[in-house]
């Protein structure tokens, strides 16, 4: 069982990225000409295929972690976000692991931060 899978409960979608480039979100202005402006999503919020997601980041971090052979799926290691802090809660196999999910997290575009605090080697 994959990160995604495991954590949010979700495959894979085809289209998803781990660095995905963000959809606009239109809004209503409330001007008589009903024209529309858009809004950017935050880094942090951006979806596994560009759309506004809460715990985008996460998932993408998630993602990553997928997509990269060295890290198998840690089944005692979660993966959450504050704001956008990505947060590693559990336990890993070795420092060395842990030193590859961190790096690798803050390559994820949104991540200004890892917090491993709260991830012990096993």
């Amino acid at each position: 069982m994959g990160w995604l899978q495991r954590l949010f409960g979700m495959e894979k979608p085809e289209n998803a990225e781990v660095n995905p480039a963000p959809q606009a979100i239109a809004q209503d202005t409330n001007t008589d000409d009903a024209s529309t402006a858009t809004q950017s999503i935050p880094p942090e919020r951006l979806g596994l295929s560009g759309e506004y997601d809460q715990s985008g980041l996460a998932k993408r971090v998630a993602l990553a972690f997928d997509e990269d052979p060295r890290l198998d799926d840690v089944n005692t290691l979660w993966v959450a976000q504050t704001g956008s802090t990505v947060v590693l809660k559990g336990e890993v196999p070795s420092q060395e692991i842990l030193n590859q999910m961190i790096s690798v997290a803050r390559s994820v575009n949104g991540t200004i931060d890892v917090d491993s605090s709260q991830a012990t080697i096993g």
